[in-house]
């Protein structure tokens, strides 16, 4: 698929100003064609403002969020990642040889900068997934809530996992769970593919072999605020994991499952599991700041 759409000109300037509006709504049921050209085109925006400073913080971050999940909508829309790869390459080689002062991308930021307006205001985001969704949320609170969440369940136990904070504490991963019926665990695991170990994506639906599995244990448990609790819940165990489970997940397709896995006393495990989605790109809105 060649460079359709940002060849630099009136016509460019009219379509990207259509992309920006279309910023804030996932990319759904899209065919592979459209699929590959939305993230074709976001990666350009991207990288040209990434070269020429085009747009404040604020809106860059918004680019970003939205590249990654193009890309998501993409891959689950039957896209290999190799062609994605070569397209963004494509989306920043022209970005690259396009001049910083050319009208025509200035004309290009300024429309995106106006169609923005309302997407800076948006404070929660519903990035949805092939399986699972996860809900961004900027809102800033002074109890802590989850900003970047996906919800599960181990047996009968609501299960929930993401980035919590609050307005003075910074996000990081959290589990929250609520038990029916079962003593509670001693330990709490992260289970998902290892990128050093297995670059490819494991994508035949259940978790990689432990060969090719990374394990990221919690620090430990405390009682969950009630602001974090799954719906009509009165109580529940928070786990606390480090910063590099975030980055570990990021790191992963967004097609691939993770899993969240309780350990008790006896040996056995309780397993909930979960899937990669658009965890980036609920990053990068967060990273807009609060509203």
């Amino acid at each position: 698929m060649g460079p359709r759409l940002f060849v630099i000109n009136a016509k460019a300037a009219a379509a990207a100003t259509a992309l920006a509006l279309a910023l804030a709504a996932p990319p759904a049921g899209a065919s592979p064609n459209g699929a590959a050209e939305r993230f074709y085109e976001r990666s350009f925006v991207l990288a040209a403002d990434g070269r020429c400073r085009l747009f404040e913080p604020r809106l860059t971050k918004a680019l970003e969020a939205a590249t990654w999940q193009a890309r998501g909508a993409a891959l689950r829309a039957g896209v290999d990642a190799p062609q994605l790869a070569e397209s963004a390459g494509r989306a920043r080689a022209l970005a690259a040889r396009t001049p910083c002062d050319a009208a025509d991308l200035k004309t290009v930021a300024g429309r995106a900068e106006n169609a923005f307006s309302g997407w800076k205001r948006l404070a929660r985001l519903t990035l949805p997934g092939a399986r699972r969704d996860w809900s961004a949320d900027r809102f800033a609170y002074k109890s802590p809530t989850y900003r970047l969440v996906q919800d599960s369940v181990t047996g009968a136990s609501p299960v929930r996992f993401g980035l919590a904070g609050t307005m003075d504490v910074a996000d990081a991963p959290v589990a929250v769970v609520s038990w029916f019926g079962q003593p509670r665990p001693v330990g709490a695991r992260l289970v998902l593919r290892d990128a050093a170990v297995a670059p490819q994506p494991w994508l035949t639906g259940d978790l990689p072999p432990s060969a090719q599995a990374r394990t990221i244990w919690s620090s430990g448990a405390e009682d969950a605020s009630t602001t974090l609790l799954p719906r009509e819940q009165k109580a529940g165990q928070a786990w606390r994991f480090p910063a590099e489970a975030a980055e570990a997940l990021a790191g992963l397709d967004p097609r691939e499952p993770f899993a969240l896995e309780f350990v008790f006393r006896d040996g056995s495990v309780a397993r909930a599991r979960f899937e990669a989605g658009d965890f980036a790109a609920g990053q990068a809105f967060l990273a807009m700041g609060a509203v």
